[in-house]
């Protein structure tokens, strides 16, 4: 049976690891005390992206993006949220504490719960399910005062590794989503051609590869 990633996984670059996270597992448990089993809500990581404040203007350009760099100072493997437009937006920091940095999950591709997560989401069209960052966090019934400060291979909710490495020929390259500071850092890496990941543009043009 595949462990979980431990915490000293994500104790480094936050973009080579976002890359490595394609095609891993999200699991999210749901214990059930009635019936005394759990209900297991899974989904393949097609969509992510990195963020690394010591190098990256979208974490240190003005108050706003400052002080919510600074709640990324945290030890590397703890789960974390943003909030954009009022919505929450699943993290895992990286790099040693101290550092802002860390990965944006951006979306998934439902495999096991499905059911469950229409109860937390109903949608007309299940691809509108998860394929956003919020959208996957209402899916999965994550409740950021619950889930913050939790180790990344906490039983409620942790990562499996890939069963092996996307090749490059699979994974699309692209600026990140949403931003003004650092748009042109191709730090955003998403499943290529898979119809779950989120429909957003990124902020400039295909990037040709990963900023080291």
């Amino acid at each position: 049976m595949t462990a979980p990633l431990p915490p000293a996984h994500f104790a480094g670059n936050p973009v080579e690891i976002a890359r490595n996270l394609l095609g891993g597992t999200l699991v999210r448990y749901l214990p059930d005390h009635e019936n005394r089993v759990g209900i297991r809500l899974t989904g393949t990581i097609v969509e992510v992206e990195a963020y690394d404040c010591p190098r990256d203007p979208a974490c240190t350009a003005g108050r706003f993006h400052a002080a919510r760099s600074a709640d990324m100072a945290i030890p590397p493997g703890t789960w974390l949220f943003w909030t954009a437009h009022g919505h929450p937006l699943l993290q895992v920091a990286c790099r040693e504490q101290g550092v802002s940095a860390s990965v944006l999950i951006r979306a998934i591709q439902p495999l096991e719960g499905l059911g469950q997560m229409l109860t937390f989401r109903p949608v007309t069209r299940e691809r509108d399910l998860t394929n956003g960052p919020a959208k996957l966090v209402y899916a999965l019934g994550l409740d950021p005062a619950q889930i913050s400060g939790r180790p990344v291979n906490a039983p409620e909710l942790h990562l499996l590794p890939p069963p092996a490495p996307l090749p490059d020929e699979m994974v699309e390259v692209t600026a990140r989503v949403g931003i003004r500071e650092g748009r042109n850092l191709p730090w955003r890496f998403t499943v290529r051609g898979n119809p779950w990941v989120s429909p957003a543009a990124p902020s400039m043009d295909l990037a040709l590869s990963p900023a080291e």
